[in-house]
């Protein structure tokens, strides 16, 4: 069926405005030592604010445009006394909405209203009332917060407890990580450092700039996935792309990032442009003198070209080696300095701080192994040792990558999967339940004689199982090591059916040697004596594996390779040979080869002895046409001995 399937680059997308960032007011409840945008809750600037019929309107216009999504803001949006009706407004016009609150103001009311999907972000300063109140300057507000969360218990509402750290809070981080995860199944840490106000105010820069954490734990909180940054780099270097907020040579600083970009955002004041950051009054646009679809489609288009970055930009953050590991942006220079071209010494420091880490985590964290030219790439959230990994997978390990490389990320925890949509259910059958969403596969391992729960591991895979995440809650039997496969999961089989039928491969019931340069295929399910005549060729031949043998078409021909899925006899081999000769086992009293020429016959006892992943159609196609093939180009045979090795001298005369 894949034969069939043409993959086109859609390169002429409409720009629309999917997603809007609403401030709806600066004012705040707390006055937080680290907060860059806050206004004091009974400041004059509330004169200016959008009123409620002004951002029903907005936001009536923004969905006439597409805009389906809201993300909604302050200062403390509910501090306003029409929040309720503001929030109730949006929720019901959009398909989805993310609200950022410090808690303290929930209500019964508000809490009632939060019980509509979306994304709540509670912001937690602190472990007790000591920190978080010293933190806000505001006493009560760790009590409030609190108050504010047990009224979302007790409406029933989800929320997420976000986890902000700074320098006055950072000794208590562990505890304000275990506070999040008693209060919520979701939590998250915010931002892991720092950015300066956006008034440019010298004194309250300062007192930012004083909560910042060094560099070294910016990254220790904040730690860099590098399998997501591999596999977006590759992807860019595909589709021939970049990343929006960088092309090598173009001064331009906005000119990608607004190509890009579905976003817009309005301020409580009623000015919009394409980012929250963007704090210049040249860059924003006065909805009051204006429309939205004025400002979407002519405006901020004309705000590609209008900043440049010079000399100043292309001689350091245009040209600077940290790039692709700094999280510099032109706003941050804004913010820092008044400048855009401006480059930020601290997220230098974190740039050369993440590279040390990303280095020490690749020795640390990370395993190559080869096996039937597929290089998997094992990465881990705990350490990986020399222990950690069963023995049999030594031959196969090597010290860097090849062409063909899938990827498989292990993560200690299971993911809450209550009211998420999983998809289509494709196969329930313990230790299984497969469902498919999207261009993903789910993989959720249930005991027999129960219902889902508990969930014992979990396991996502991309469309092609090229990339995977495995979740797994026993980090106790990983850190005792000896572990049986690369997934974690019972067999790696599970992986590697799928990716060898994308590759003119198949995993069969078989055992395999290399005798005289040459690759024999003995296959058989149990019983067959897979391991017995292995056995028999020790020492007259190499040893691939006994009992599971990987079968591969290349281009001049195919060949077996040796796994790690041995049955009685512990040795294996990553090697390779050309395969010309098939046998089929049959224990007997005599030692014969009978040339086996009957197509079908040969085609059943081949499906009979494939390892089967998840039989999809698609699957089955491949394999019926593999096996085509291997009819075609192969020789077949019944072998039938016994167990006196005479029938070495039969198999060398082949």
């Amino acid at each position: 069926m894949s034969e069939y399937v043409e993959r086109k680059r859609l390169t002429d997308i409409p720009r629309l405005p999917l997603s809007g960032m609403l401030d709806i007011t600066y004012r705040c409840s707390n006055n937080c030592r680290h907060c860059w945008l806050r206004v004091p809750s009974t400041a004059q600037e509330k004169q200016k604010e959008l009123s409620l019929d002004e951002i029903t309107g907005i936001v009536d216009d923004a969905r006439k445009m597409g805009c389906r999504h809201w993300n909604i803001f302050g200062g403390e949006p509910m501090v306003r006394s029409d929040f309720v009706e503001i929030f109730d407004y949006i929720i019901r016009n959009s398909v989805s909405y993310s609200l950022n609150t410090n808690g303290a103001l929930i209500t019964p009311e508000i809490a009632r209203l939060m019980r509509r999907k979306g994304r709540k972000l509670i912001a937690l300063y602190g472990a007790n009332a000591e920190v978080q109140d010293h933190i806000t300057r505001n006493p009560g507000s760790f009590d409030a917060a609190m108050r504010g969360l047990t009224y979302l218990k007790e409406a029933g509402a989800g929320f997420t407890v976000q986890v902000v750290p700074m320098k006055d809070n950072y000794h208590q981080f562990d505890d304000m990580v275990r506070l999040a995860q008693s209060l919520s199944r979701s939590w998250r840490t915010g931002a892991a450092w720092l950015y300066l106000s956006a008034c440019g105010d010298p004194e309250r820069n300062k007192e930012i700039a004083s909560q910042r954490l060094k560099p070294k734990d910016v990254i220790e909180i904040d730690k860099p996935d590098l399998g997501y940054e591999e596999r977006h780099a590759k992807r860019m270097e595909e589709e021939d792309s970049h990343d929006y907020r960088h092309i090598e040579g173009d001064d331009r600083l906005f000119a990608s990032c607004i190509a890009s970009r579905s976003e817009f955002h309005i301020d409580p004041y009623g000015q919009m442009t394409f980012c929250s950051f963007i704090k210049d009054p040249g860059l924003r646009y006065d909805l009051r003198r204006g429309t939205f679809k004025e400002c979407w489609e002519q405006f901020i288009p004309s705000l590609a070209d209008k900043v440049r970055g010079g000399k100043e930009y292309l001689e350091n953050c245009g040209s600077c080696e940290l790039r692709k590991d700094c999280r510099w942006c032109p706003v941050y220079g804004y913010l820092e300095h008044r400048r855009f071209s401006a480059k930020v010494e601290y997220l230098c420091n974190v740039a050369r701080e993440k590279i040390e880490f990303k280095e020490e985590w690749k020795q640390k964290h990370r395993r190559y192994h080869k096996i039937a030219g597929i290089t998997i790439q094992v990465d881990s959230d705990l350490p990986i040792t020399d222990a950690t990994f069963n023995s049999k997978f030594r031959p196969f390990r090597v010290d860097s990558p090849g062409e063909d490389v899938v990827t498989i990320r292990h993560h200690f925890f299971l993911p809450d999967l209550d009211g998420r949509d999983l998809g289509k259910e494709v196969y329930r059958r313990p230790p299984w339940a497969i469902y498919k969403r999207g261009n993903s596969w789910l993989y959720v391992g249930i005991l027999p004689g129960r219902e889902d729960k508990p969930i014992h591991r979990i396991g996502t895979f991309n469309l092609d199982y090229t990339s995977s995440e495995i979740y797994c809650p026993d980090d106790l039997n990983y850190q005792k090591g000896n572990i049986g496969a690369l997934t974690l999961l019972p067999t790696d089989q599970i992986l590697l059916t799928q990716l060898l039928a994308d590759r003119e491969g198949c995993y069969m019931h078989s055992g395999g040697v290399i005798l005289e340069n040459k690759g024999l295929l003995f296959v058989g399910r149990a019983e067959a004596g897979k391991s017995s005549i292995v056995t028999m060729l020790k020492g007259e031949a190499e040893i691939l594996c006994d009992d599971r043998v990987i079968v591969r078409r290349w281009p001049e021909g195919f060949r077996i390779h040796g796994t790690w899925s041995h049955g009685d006899v512990p040795d294996v081999s990553a090697n390779s040979a050309p395969l010309r000769d098939v046998l089929f086992l049959e224990q007997a009293r005599d030692n014969l080869i009978i040339p086996l020429e009957d197509s079908r016959e040969i085609t059943k006892r081949l499906s009979a002895c494939l390892v089967r992943p998840l039989m999809t159609t698609e699957w089955w196609g491949k394999m019926l046409a593999l096996m085509e093939k291997m009819v075609r180009e192969l020789n077949f045979y019944i072998v039938q001995f016994d167990k006196s090795g005479q029938v070495i001298d039969l198999l060398r005369r082949l």
